[in-house]
């Protein structure tokens, strides 16, 4: 049975890698992208089940009117893929105020305004799928990425509010947390300007891995485009979905030291009431 989907950041990345494939199978997309022209060669191939519109997900107007005429014109759209986002990189204090204000604007902002810009529609038509795209870094946290982080962390604890509001309308949300994949995001990745201080810290020493190619890359964009897909029709829907043997052991481990460091201080903290 053919579905429509509604996807941000569909010019590149894993957006681009969902679009090809959904309508390879036969279903409708509605794409948003900045990049104008990134989707011609699909649109000429799949005509009109592939709807395209520009979307800048740092102004929340376009972002309202750009989900109402979607919704208008396509009638029901059964999941929506919140993909939009870029990654930045430099210790904190070397970002520029500038810089701070775009990824949280960009990248949390952004997608909290898509969702909810979404759900009275999925509401209307009595329920619906959101996929949000973090990153294994809404639980794990790299030097260099603070600000990512801030804005993964960050969404992961919106959309973990959010399912329970709106689960009594059909609305179910997963959380979709890959490793470091093979995809465009190194080519779109913002940079602080360098400052010595930091040569020879964690920070300074993650960006020449970065720099020199050092940083292992192993994700499978494919694979892990094929799981979204597989995730978007399984019910109950998932919280989470981590995709990748680095993203499954970061976030283990991460979870793991954060219970035995609670575990370690659980006669304080049980001791705090009254």
């Amino acid at each position: 049975m053919m579905k429509t989907w509604f996807i941000t950041g569909t010019s590149s990345g894993f957006g681009r890698l969902l679009t090809e494939r959904l309508l390879e199978r036969g279903d409708r997309v509605a794409a948003t992208l900045r990049k104008a022209g990134a989707l011609d060669d699909l649109k000429a191939r799949h005509g009109e089940r592939l709807w395209i519109a520009p979307l800048d997900l740092t102004d929340t107007d376009a972002i309202r009117s750009t989900v109402d005429r979607a919704f208008a014109e396509l009638g029901r759209i059964d999941v929506v893929v919140s993909n939009a986002g870029y990654g930045l990189f430099g210790a904190a204090e070397e970002l520029t105020d500038a810089q701070i204000r775009d990824q949280i604007d960009t990248n949390l902002i952004g997608s909290i305004q898509l969702i909810r810009a979404c759900l009275p529609h999925l509401r209307a038509q009595g329920g619906g799928r959101i996929l949000q795209v973090s990153s294994e870094g809404g639980q794990i946290a790299y030097p260099a990425f603070s600000l990512y982080h801030a804005t993964k962390w960050g969404i992961e604890g919106f959309v973990e509010a959010v399912r329970q509001e709106v689960a009594p309308f059909g609305i179910s949300l997963t959380l979709i947390e890959p490793g470091p994949a093979k995809t465009d995001f190194g080519r779109g990745l913002a940079m602080a300007k360098p400052s010595d201080i930091y040569e020879e810290t964690p920070a300074g020493q993650l960006r020449k891995a970065v720099m020199s190619g050092a940083f292992e890359i192993t994700g499978n964009a494919q694979k892990m485009t094929d799981a979204m897909l597989q995730v978007a029709d399984r019910s109950p829907a998932p919280r989470r979905l981590a995709l990748g043997k680095g993203s499954y052991a970061s976030i283990r481990a991460a979870l793991t030291d954060r219970l035995r460091e609670l575990e370690e201080q659980k006669e304080i903290t049980v001791a705090m009431d009254d």
